[in-house]
């Protein structure tokens, strides 16, 4: 057993040595932090499994530390030194920003799988900016930046490691620096990819392409991705390739959104025994809201999961209306879900840069007003690094009983959104919030619908995914009512840096 695993249970301490193997047979050597040039053509691929509080996240963690402290070059997506072809990277990856900034929170540099398949183009004079801050270059004189403003550019990469953050912080635009995107066309080298229950198969080829030792960690109890008949893209590997976390972290036994969690894989748990269950943890632990009613004041920031679509489009549209929201404009504050970019083929460099300042879908946006020109907005994406966006937007409010969207906002082409205020759990994945709302009643009718998903009850897995977003509090709403808000939509909060314009300018657009 390795130093490192001295503090993890028998489980953790067994699955960190087998990683350490495979790194090993990769020319990676952690208890000796000794590298060794990597090896073409061998293939290395793992999965670490295990359900919400079994330390997959302190594994991935402890094994980022590791490796940093043995010498390997972490790439964050952000910038890529031309310098660092030579030596041993690690990459570690989330599907979403929300997934990603999940693990930043925690310490853990992380960035999306989008930002790794396309890099960033820099600018020739600020390139060297970044070449210094990253430690393959001395401090560069630009003469657009005073050696205070590069201090600050320092002191900030120092702090968090981000080059567009310090580049920000000397007071440039990422317009200024970055000039446009290319998809990856040399691979990496080691990639850790969390959440890797929401991959589909055409991501996990992609990541297979890219990374020769690829590690994926994920939860077998989560729900599969659409259209892939139930199964994860881990499912498929061989046993040794996988390793299982049975053992819950003793700092989470007495979790009571973890035990409600767990529960649900008593295969003779009914749905009426699981709210009973639900009902006395409320009793019990604060941490656990029987609740009566939505509580609208939080739909702004942690949208309410639910099953059905019906369900979400009704909720929005009361959500909407108890703010008074004209039909005709969003309010400042109302979230928004990104649902994709509509461009032409044509336009593929403005569709790259949309995506890499965040507006992938699934990304959680909180809409801060109309921007300069007709059809833009300004938009903070909540997880992203760099989060204030102003951009060419469509944005639809369904309707409920109505086929089409209406729009009450849009450029001809741009990045498109969904309302925010309730989710789907499917959508919910890879997200988490201090608090969360369920709506039970729509977990009830699938339970009354008897379906079944890769041999469990859909309602357990929706359950299990739906509660496992909460991070502190969670809310079991029992009744289809809507609670009045205490006051307007705020975004104070999110002021405060401006938002960094995109280049797709409506006229361009034929």
């Amino acid at each position: 057993m390795t130093q490192a695993a001295l503090t993890f249970s028998e489980d953790q301490a067994d699955a960190y040595d087998r990683v350490s193997e495979m790194l090993r047979a990769a020319g990676v050597d952690l208890s000796g932090e000794v590298l060794l040039p990597a090896k073409e053509g061998a293939q290395r691929l793992m999965a670490l499994v295990g359900k919400a509080g079994s330390g997959k996240t302190l594994l991935l963690a402890e094994l980022y530390k590791a490796l940093e402290a043995a010498g390997v070059e972490v790439v964050s997506g952000d910038y890529e030194s031309r310098k660092r072809r030579d030596k041993r990277s690690l990459a570690i990856l989330a599907p979403t920003n929300k997934a990603a900034s999940v693990l930043r929170v925690r310490g853990v540099p992380a960035t999306t799988i989008h930002r790794i398949l396309y890099t960033p183009v820099y600018d020739p004079e600020y390139e060297k900016i970044a070449e210094w801050l990253t430690g393959n270059g001395e401090k560069p004189e630009i003469e657009a930046l005073t050696d205070a403003a590069l201090d600050r550019a320092y002191t900030s990469f120092q702090g968090h490691k981000s080059v567009p953050a310090a580049l920000a912080a000397a007071g440039l635009r990422g317009s200024d620096f970055i000039t446009g995107w290319k998809r990856r066309e040399e691979p990496l080298d080691i990639g850790f990819v969390d959440e890797a229950s929401m991959l589909d198969a055409r991501q996990f080829e992609d990541l297979q392409e890219i990374f020769p030792n690829l590690l994926l960690f994920g939860d077998p109890a989560q729900l599969a991705p659409v259209n892939q008949s139930g199964a994860m893209v881990f499912d498929a590997l061989k046993p040794a390739q996988k390793m299982e976390l049975h053992r819950i972290h003793r700092q989470d036994a007495d979790n009571p959104i973890l035990d409600l969690a767990h529960a649900l894989a008593d295969p003779a748990l009914e749905f009426s025994d699981f709210e009973r269950m639900v009902e006395d943890k409320a009793r019990q632990d604060d941490r656990v809201v029987w609740g009566q009613r939505v509580e609208v004041d939080l739909m702004a920031r942690s949208p309410v999961l639910v099953w059905r679509n019906a369900t979400r489009i009704r909720l929005i549209n009361a959500f909407r209306s108890v703010h008074g929201a004209p039909e005709t404009e969003l309010l400042e504050g109302e979230p928004l879900i990104c649902d994709g970019i509509e461009l032409p083929l044509k336009h593929r460099k403005k569709r790259l840069d949309l995506e890499a300042r965040g507006l992938i879908k699934g990304a959680q946006v909180i809409y801060l007003g109309p921007g300069r020109k007709p059809g833009f907005s300004r938009l903070h994406v909540m997880g992203a690094e760099d989060p204030q966006v102003s951009a060419a937007s469509i944005v639809k409010i369904e309707k409920p009983d109505e086929e089409e969207p209406f729009i009450p906002y849009a450029a001809r082409m741009g990045a498109t959104f969904l309302h925010g205020a309730a989710v789907t759990i499917h959508k919910a994945q890879g997200s988490q919030w201090d608090t969360v709302q369920v709506f039970a009643p729509d977990l009830f009718v699938a339970a009354r619908m008897g379906r079944v998903e890769a041999g469990q009850p859909l309602w357990k897995r929706l359950a299990y995914v739906a509660i496992t977003r909460a991070q502190e509090r969670l809310i079991w709403v029992v009744r289809n009512r809507l609670s009045k808000p205490t006051g307007p939509l705020v975004v104070d909060d999110l002021r405060a840096t401006p938002a960094a314009p995109l280049t797709l300018e409506a006229g361009e657009v034929e």
